[in-house]
């Protein structure tokens, strides 16, 4: 299956581990044969994120640098640029619906190349039970889905 992974699941690479999830799920999502993707702007949010973490010393810059090559470099990543114009046309579309425009370029880079957007955002996933959003993805891509991570696995 084709996984666009929201950044979440992309902080432990750089030192940040969060309650409840599996500091492996990426592992576990390539071991399990899933063709797995970011947004480009997943590696700005990292960034953004690290930088909070290195200002108070929980982690260093060669910590989040390190990871954050790890992943750009990683071949089994693909990586889906949001300069592309059906990726922010379609953001522009979604901010109607989401206030956080990052968040609507992640679901714009998932939508256009992807089966499943992976993401534990609650703004992200109320979309499914929104009717206009249910028709936008019958006009964009019929049978995309928004899961959580548990679901993924």
């Amino acid at each position: 299956m084709r996984l666009l992974l929201d950044t979440t699941y992309l902080l432990p690479a750089i030192g940040v581990s969060l309650e409840g999830l599996p500091r492996d799920a990426l592992i576990k999502l390539i071991g399990r044969g899933h063709q797995v993707s970011i947004s480009d702007i997943t590696v700005f949010e990292l960034s953004a994120k690290g930088g909070k973490y290195i200002t108070t010393g929980a982690l260093t810059a060669e910590r989040v640098s390190r990871g954050i090559r790890s992943i750009v470099y990683d071949e089994r990543i693909a990586r889906i640029p949001i300069h592309d114009s059906s990726v922010l046309i379609m953001a522009f579309r979604l901010k109607r619906a989401l206030s956080d425009f990052i968040d609507c370029l992640i679901l714009s880079s998932a939508m256009s190349r992807n089966e499943v957007l992976v993401t534990e955002d609650e703004d992200i996933q109320n979309l499914k039970k929104r009717g206009e959003f249910q028709e936008l993805l019958e006009t964009v891509n019929p049978g995309f889905k928004i899961q959580t991570l548990m679901d993924t696995l």
